[in-house]
């Protein structure tokens, strides 16, 4: 056998092909939720996954203010924000969040699983979130996946 014969395929970014998934987040957990969709992000669910390129399918998020979180995370957990400026602090706690934006949950969740840097920028792009069950992405076709 020769040694030399097996070749590792390395996928440019021209032959990705991406497909659209939608996913319904009602009560559903934020961090197992945001885990899959990071992975599917990412392109980790294909054959042709290549850690420094962009594979991933697009993925849509619909009833995102409608996640839970396990615990007694819904009232011990807590948003850091901080303006730049002296005493510029902000915590918000999950519920807080929840009424100002719905879908920020999940979109940080998932952008911390995610590479840090251009690659994972490129990343987050592909998530749509929205807080309701409509979406406007119905001319992509998107395939129901669950969870």
């Amino acid at each position: 056998m020769d040694v030399n014969s097996f070749k590792t395929l390395s996928t440019k970014p021209a032959d990705v092909e991406r497909d659209w998934y939608v996913i319904d987040a009602e009560n559903m957990v934020v961090g197992r939720l945001a885990s899959k969709v990071a992975s599917m992000l990412r392109g980790k669910h294909k054959p042709s996954f290549t850690p420094h390129v962009d594979t991933g399918d697009f993925i849509v998020v619909i009833n995102a203010d409608k996640v839970r979180f396990t615990g007694a995370k819904e009232t011990d957990k807590e948003y850091f924000r901080h303006s730049g400026y002296p005493g510029g602090v902000t915590i918000l706690s999950p519920k807080d969040v929840r009424a100002k934006k719905p879908t920020f949950m999940v979109q940080n969740a998932v952008k911390g699983m995610l590479p840090k840097g251009p690659l994972g920028r490129q990343m987050i792009t592909k998530l749509k979130t929205y807080a309701g069950s409509e979406h406007p992405h119905e001319a992509q076709q998107p395939k129901e996946l669950s969870l």
